[in-house]
């Protein structure tokens, strides 16, 4: 073998401990990992959220100096590039270095300037590619990488997408730890969390979105896991909760509707979570079969209330099917969280500030309020270049003349804290706990339990971030 030890780094690190991005594993990473096994004699997965050992950069670069002959770090967000693109300068140059993931996939070029000891950019999806690295094939022969020659960046061919039936699901024997739900650094309760992958691409065009998109314009055609395949992973899971990370796992209704019945049928005791659009409100006996399965949670993309944005952002709905969808949908016991986007192309501060008031309209139990960005190879784009008084970044962040990024930021948080008033909370806790019953009794008494430990924490948190008055004021003045 070529590589006796390979390190398959998540290199993000969550200081202040929250939970949202300590929830699940680096499913990406994972599956890559996954690919490389039995082509090196040793294979580390470190999540560097969890790693509070070799967090410490000095420990860390120690034991790739000491341990490690390949490092495979994953870069998928912008958070954390400047730090993270440090640490990648720091790895000795005598330890080749393999970067992928989204983030890495669309600014290869720059990825390569900003740091020199980069020598492979994995463009895309790399489970198979990741082979032909350790295989030590020719870099001119493996397909989907950009690597240096000569002074210059050659981006080879991009590679065509396997079938997902053929990709290997995720090793979770390589973990070293487990997702636990923890809020400021106190662990709520002993629940831990776990994904499963059961469909890759999207069949659905919406505009504002390149998930489907490799970030050098490669489409992710939408492609589906065998139903029994997929329950066999499930059953393989320790967690209790597992999230599918599907763009969304009902646009097959009837192969959803399989996978509930096998779930029943096996006697299957998880607690789902899984991404949807509105349209499953049209599918009664599916949603029956959901809540009987375990489904929990849904995660819907909803965008904006508003219907000229909806029509811009190509949803295929406008805000009556959305009031209608809600209607049917919040008669049964499952907790909906709604992604809106702000900052739209044209989209007043008005416009804006309504989603907090239209999510309570709807019943929504939560929401997550992102601005709007507008990637390489979005469709947005030339939109956004004829429409005057626009601007965006090469890194996605999009402008305007009227509302800039420190005004979309105000605008954004207003929205936040009218929705999450004091009662919102106390309608959580209670949804959470007595209708969608997502808690076993032990698991409501160890919550209470950390109530004070947890509410004590947010307090020092505040105090020590100067902030606790401003936090006082967003309960008693902007959300009276």
């Amino acid at each position: 073998m070529k590589y006796n030890h390979a390190l398959f780094l998540n290199p993000y690190i969550e200081s202040n401990n929250t939970s949202v991005m300590k929830l699940f594993p680096p499913t990406g990473l994972e599956y890559v990992a996954a690919s490389a096994e039995g082509l090196v004699d040793k294979l580390t997965l470190l999540d560097l959220r969890y790693e509070k050992e070799l967090s410490d950069t000095a420990k860390l670069l120690d034991f790739i100096s000491r341990e490690v002959d390949i490092v495979c770090v994953s870069i998928g967000w912008d958070r954390q590039f400047k730090e993270i693109c440090g640490l990648l300068n720091r790895i000795p140059n005598n330890i080749p270095l393999v970067v992928g993931g989204y983030k890495a996939t669309e600014m290869a070029d720059e990825l390569f300037k900003i740091c020199p000891s980069i020598n492979i950019i994995v463009r895309g999806e790399g489970e198979e590619t990741i082979k032909e690295i350790l295989k030590d094939l020719p870099l001119k022969d493996i397909l989907g990488i950009s690597y240096r020659e000569n002074g210059a960046v050659i981006h080879n061919k991009n590679r065509p997408l396997l079938d997902v039936d053929d990709i290997p699901a995720p090793d979770r024997a390589l973990r070293n730890n487990k997702y636990r739900l923890a809020l400021n650094g106190v662990s709520v309760t002993n629940l831990t969390f776990d994904s499963v992958l059961s469909a890759r691409g999207c069949p659905y065009n919406c505009k504002f979105c390149t998930f489907s998109l490799n970030p050098l314009g490669q489409r992710r055609t939408y492609s589906v896991r065998g139903v029994d395949s997929v329950i066999r992973e499930i059953e393989g899971i320790a967690a209790q909760v597992i999230l599918f990370s599907d763009d969304n796992l009902f646009a097959d209704a009837g192969r959803a509707e399989k996978i509930c019945d096998e779930i029943i049928k096996r006697g299957i005791k998880k607690r789902f979570i899984a991404q949807a659009r509105i349209e499953i409100y049209k599918y009664p006996r599916l949603l029956q079969k959901m809540v009987k399965a375990g489904f929990k949670g849904l995660l819907i993309g909803i965008e904006s209330p508003h219907d000229r944005i909806l029509a811009q952002l190509n949803k295929g709905f406008d805000s009556a099917t959305i009031r209608a969808a809600f209607k049917v949908l919040t008669k049964y016991p499952i907790y909906y969280n709604g992604y809106f986007i702000y900052g739209n192309i044209g989209e007043s501060k008005e416009e804006m500030l309504y989603i907090s008031q239209f999510a309570k309209e709807i019943g929504l139990d939560s929401i997550a309020c992102n601005k709007l960005r507008i990637e390489r190879f979005s469709p947005l784009r030339e939109l956004a270049e004829k429409t005057p008084g626009s601007h965006f970044n090469e890194d996605g962040g999009f402008y305007s003349d009227m509302y800039d990024h420190a005004a979309l930021k105000k605008i954004g948080r207003t929205i936040k804290f009218s929705f999450y008033t004091p009662s919102r909370f106390l309608k959580i806790l209670w949804k959470g706990i007595f209708e969608i019953r997502f808690l076993t009794f032990g698991e409501i008494i160890s919550l209470f339990a950390v109530m004070p430990h947890l509410l004590a924490s947010v307090i020092v948190r505040d105090i020590k971030k100067g902030r606790l008055l401003d936090s006082l004021k967003r309960v008693f003045v902007i959300n009276k």
